[in-house]
């Protein structure tokens, strides 16, 4: 079950409740009881590297390179 980060705007808490994918918009209640709470957009990191792509050559291909810009 995905986990979704709200804010309460009346006490500043964060906080992350389970749910369904279908309540993910409803309403949440703070851990302190208020109401005026905000869901918050979650970043997902992930791990591993990439290997870095190769510097373009000077000439031939490409748009600017191969003469196609005007």
């Amino acid at each position: 079950m995905p986990r979704y980060e709200y804010r309460c705007r009346s006490c500043g808490d964060t906080f992350e409740l389970s749910r369904p994918m279908a309540e993910s918009a409803a309403p949440a209640t703070c851990p302190e009881g208020h109401e005026d709470t905000m869901k918050l957009l979650s970043t997902v990191a992930v791990g591993g590297t990439a290997a870095a792509a190769p510097a373009p050559s000077g000439g031939g291909g490409g748009c600017c390179g191969g003469g196609c810009c005007g």
